[in-house]
């Protein structure tokens, strides 16, 4: 049988079994054929087949993105980039430009901001967008996601108005009057986005291609997106047209929930392209907006325990009714409250109701010493996004403290258990290059080197093998998909990411500069650098 596709003289890992690296590997059909020596590999090439010299070129499973919003990514590269930027009048600055070339009436919409970074973070206002954009309705989504900020016209569009309720699970924030100060938090924020996606979805299928082309040029093959109907519409429609060339799961959100069972969807119905994948359910909010839910107080807002958006028996409810449709869960969980409240519902409802599906918290940011082995004995995925800890880590201490940051983005304590991580980024929030994401579950250091040689708790670091299998294999296990990806094997999808240099042997501080050479999607390249 003869290869389409062979790349030789090269350090192939495999990430089966041992990190000894192969020199070839040779494809067929979209599948991987053989992976061995140059000289057991070279004779596989086809007449019609390409042969390529790696020249020492390091090849590993296809990067997975365990965490991703690819609509909003999409959004982002066509609204306001606000990520950033150090005042809220740089920020402010930036809408102006663009209300000055943007036709009066229409909407401004932008995100990234982040108030922490900022000389003075307390909370933007309406007033503050109105001095620069009168006559806009502006909508500009914080860094987390998880809050949002609108001028008063964006406001009177949206007929929010002092008489507007909280949704359940949101905050509409209030001046002494009454008056909305133009925040939304949490649920609230729902009420606008759906206006961003109302554009056309010609518009929106030219944006997510453009988004998937940037990731192929990061190494990712594929993602598991967390969004509504409306990105899995367009996705299926990219599909149709032969123009999804990624590997997406699609996280169905509750909302959705009675639809899909009412369908008789389940995890893992769709072909290799595109797959639905569990219940997207949010059981608290974030800590940069320190609506994360907590056992115990913010340490600067000691009446402040964040926001629990389900109790824990709404989301036992939820659990079962899923379940015995046949769909796992991603629950959303950042405070050590939440994770407790999340745990505690999935071992009721695995009491009751045994099942093979493979539940999953997103995020785990923080968790109390006591519930670190819950998640391996209760069969739970870690789903972890890396760049947050070396993100968030001044917030981290600043508002929960040394001492429960011990259990904070507890890679290392959760491997240890057992547990099956698969990280992401949660893009846009934060980078979606797994180089980058790599290095910080490593390093546990920003790229400036901060906190120290050492890193932030680096008893939680682990190792470039361990990483890497959390971005690759761990995410086809958190798919269901092992058994045709996530490795480098015979008969498995030749997924590929090729890289400049040896991150399994160069320094860790080294790996962020690696270059990805090219990315490789069932046997076809499609990313290939310049010069490669």
């Amino acid at each position: 049988m003869r290869a389409d596709l062979i790349l030789h003289n090269g350090r192939i890992y495999t990430m089966e079994g041992d990190l000894a690296p192969a020199q070839a590997i040779a494809v067929r059909a979209g599948r991987i054929l053989a992976v061995g020596s140059n000289a057991e590999i070279l004779p596989l090439a086809g007449l019609d087949g390409e042969a390529v010299d790696l020249k020492g070129a390091t090849v590993v499973p296809g990067f997975v993105d365990g965490h991703f919003h690819l609509l909003e990514y999409a959004l982002r590269m066509m609204t306001l980039d606000l990520d950033g930027l150090a005042s809220k009048e740089d920020v402010l600055m930036k809408v102006a430009q663009k209300a000055s070339s943007t036709p009066e009436g229409e909407w401004i919409l932008g995100g990234g901001w982040d108030r922490n970074l900022w000389p003075d973070p307390s909370f933007p206002t309406r007033e503050d967008i109105d001095t620069v954009a009168p006559h806009h309705p502006v909508a500009l989504f914080s860094k987390d996601g998880h809050t949002l900020w609108l001028n008063s016209l964006a406001l009177e569009k949206m007929g929010i108005t002092a008489q507007t309720p909280n949704p359940p699970g949101g905050v509409i924030e209030r001046d002494e009057k009454g008056i909305p100060t133009g925040i939304l938090k949490e649920t609230a924020v729902e009420m606008v986005r759906k206006r961003v996606e109302s554009r056309s979805s010609a518009l929106m299928c030219q944006g997510l291609e453009r988004a998937i082309g940037e990731l192929h040029k990061k190494g990712l093959t594929g993602l598991h997106n967390c969004e509504d109907e409306r990105a899995l519409s367009l996705l299926q429609e990219l599909r149709a047209q032969g123009k999804l060339n990624f590997r997406i799961l699609h996280h169905i959100p509750l909302a959705n929930l009675d639809a899909a069972v009412q369908l008789g969807l389940r995890s893992g119905f769709g072909d290799d392209f595109l797959k639905i994948g569990g219940v997207k359910i949010f059981a608290d909010g974030a800590l940069g907006s320190r609506t994360a839910a907590m056992l115990e107080p913010y340490l600067e807002e000691t009446d402040n325990l964040g926001i629990l958006v389900l109790s824990k028996e709404e989301i036992l409810e939820v659990v079962k009714k899923a379940s015995q449709a046949g769909l796992s869960v991603a629950v959303h969980a950042i405070g050590d409250k939440a994770n407790r409240v999340v745990l505690d519902a999935l071992e009721e409802a695995l009491r009751s109701q045994p099942h093979p599906l493979r539940h999953r918290i997103e995020h785990v940011q923080l968790l109390s010493p006591s519930d670190i082995p819950r998640l391996s004995r209760l069969k739970v995925i870690a789903s972890m996004q890396p760049v947050h800890a070396i993100s968030d880590m001044e917030m981290a201490d600043r508002y929960w403290g040394k001492e429960r940051c011990k259990g904070a983005y507890a890679w290392r304590s959760l491997l240890d258990q057992g547990t099956v991580l698969a990280f992401g980024s949660d893009c846009p929030v934060e980078s979606p290059d797994p180089l980058l994401g790599i290095y910080a579950a490593v390093t546990r250091r920003r790229l400036d080197g901060s906190p120290g040689p050492d890193g932030w708790f680096p008893e939680q670091r682990i190792s470039v093998a361990e990483a890497v299998r959390a971005y690759t294999w761990g995410n086809a296990w958190a798919s269901g998909e092992e058994k045709i990806k996530g490795t480098l094997a015979p008969g498995k999808l030749a997924d590929m990411t090729i890289l400049s240099d040896d991150v399994f042997a160069i320094p860790p501080e080294a790996i962020p500069q690696t270059q990805v050479l090219g990315t490789v999607i069932g046997g076809r390249f499609v990313y290939r650098a310049p010069a490669f």
